[in-house]
């Protein structure tokens, strides 16, 4: 009996990683969110090699997680600065996500060696809470838990047949 399954191809999640995949460029994303801006911020709190680095933010340019913007320092020549896009801080999620699974499984025996936390808005709101990333469906139901959530097709999903 043949079955209709999702085309494992046509996926948002796979087309993503071919953007942000690589471990360098979410580690990129991650420097950008924290405020790092030019080549040799993010060279210097990376620890990456130049050429990888190019490369890397080149990447994200083309995909318009980041956008390049020149800027000159007097008797300097023209360079580049590297600044997300909203595409680039709509990863803040991602980031965050990915930090909580690796604080639960692979910290270190101390504990976490960051803590994200709600910055305060103004002088009168000083909540610096932990923030959390946390599953929600449009009808508001909060705190799903894994086994709470399914693949459905979408409007753009294709099918193959399997036996």
């Amino acid at each position: 009996m043949e079955t209709r399954r999702i085309d494992p191809v046509n996926c948002s999640v796979a087309r993503a990683l071919s953007v942000v995949g690589e471990r360098w460029s979410l580690l990129i994303v991650r420097e950008a969110l924290d405020g790092a801006r030019r080549f040799g911020e993010f060279h210097s709190r990376l620890g990456i090699a130049r050429n990888l680095l190019a490369t890397r933010l080149e990447t994200l340019v083309t995909a318009g997680v980041m956008r390049r913007v020149p800027y000159q320092e007097p008797g300097d020549r023209q360079r580049f600065a590297y600044e997300l896009t909203e595409q680039g801080r709509a990863l803040r999620p991602t980031l965050v996500a990915l930090l909580e699974w690796g604080d639960t499984y692979l910290a270190d025996p101390q504990g976490p060696s960051v803590i994200v936390r709600h910055r305060p808005v103004d002088d009168a709101s000083s909540c610096e809470e932990p923030v959390k990333v946390v599953l929600e469906c449009a009808a508001g139901h909060s705190h799903l838990a894994p086994e709470d959530v399914c693949r459905t097709p979408g409007p753009g999903a294709r099918f193959v047949e399997s036996s």
